[in-house]
């Protein structure tokens, strides 16, 4: 048989994953092997999930939360360590925004759906503003930075080798770090017969993250120039970037899921959800607790 994993570059682990063979080396004792599903938005992977196109997918944190709302059984399986150098929120270094309070009015780039509208939901949400109501978010563009340089846009997300550029460039000045507001972990996810009725396979895949984490902390130079060369960008940027983050996978415990229920909470709040979710009901029971009840 075969295991369906999807593979986007804005899931760095997953990214690596795919252009190694250690997925295979740990799904092969079980008498299966791995197919890649390439895409470009992690928002649709729980649809992809749900209407069987994939068996396990990685994201940021607020797709699993969407993909709840939309009523997509998921469950955890994994998530990243803390990743408090993935991103931040940025503004001009000599405009009108000096504190999370001045944003109200402003229109802020992100990239809607993803960790960055919990970043930005709930950083508002601390400072007793509301994303609904209280900015214009706008999909953020190739033209991100430059429209935040000539005062068009007052603030812009940025993650990975495009923060490090921008603040190398000089100018602009974080007024979010992400650690300030959530961890902003990855987080692996898959169906619920999936993760409920083969264990074995979601822990076969799980060795494989950690495997491709690994190679990546010992070999930052080849990794930055492998998805410099898929995503763009400069590797020496690249490196950078991938040299802030863990590399380091565990188990989506309590802490984690108190701060996607937060996440969700505040998002429901600020109309970004169609309903409420909870979070709690995305965790694995033992087969025998499904087929009792």
């Amino acid at each position: 048989m075969s295991v369906t994993i999807g593979v986007h570059p804005a899931n760095p682990t997953l990214f690596h994953l795919a252009r190694l063979d250690y997925a295979q080396q740990e799904l092969a004792p079980l008498g299966e092997t791995v197919d890649w599903h390439h895409y470009t938005d992690g928002v649709s992977t729980g649809a992809l999930l749900t209407d069987g196109t994939l068996d396990f997918g990685g994201t940021g944190s607020t797709p699993p939360i969407t993909a709840q709302a939309a009523g997509h059984d998921i469950v955890y399986t994994a998530v990243s360590a803390p990743r408090p150098g993935h991103g931040a929120l940025l503004v001009l270094d000599d405009g009108p925004v000096h504190r999370v309070a001045d944003l109200r009015t402003a229109t802020v780039h992100l990239a809607i759906g993803s960790w960055q509208t919990h970043l930005v939901a709930k950083a508002l949400h601390d400072a007793g503003l509301d994303y609904g109501s209280d900015i214009t978010p706008q999909r953020g563009t190739p033209d991100s930075e430059r429209l935040l340089r000539d005062g068009v846009i007052g603030a812009w997300v940025a993650q990975g080798a495009d923060l490090v550029a921008a603040r190398e460039r000089g100018g602009l000045r974080v007024l979010i770090p992400t650690a300030d507001v959530l961890t902003d972990r990855s987080v692996f996810f898959a169906r619920r017969d999936t993760a409920e009725e083969r264990p074995e396979l979601v822990a076969a895949i799980t060795r494989a993250l950690h495997r491709a984490d690994a190679w990546v902390a010992a070999h930052p130079q080849e990794a930055a120039a492998q998805i410099a060369g898929a995503a763009g960008g400069s590797a020496v940027h690249w490196q950078q970037a991938l040299s802030a983050l863990p590399w380091r996978t565990e188990a989506p415990g309590k802490a984690f899921l108190d701060e996607q229920q937060q996440a969700a909470d505040i998002l429901y709040a600020a109309g970004f959800l169609p309903g409420q979710v909870t979070v709690a009901d995305a965790v694995a029971h033992p087969v025998s607790t499904v087929q009792e009840g």
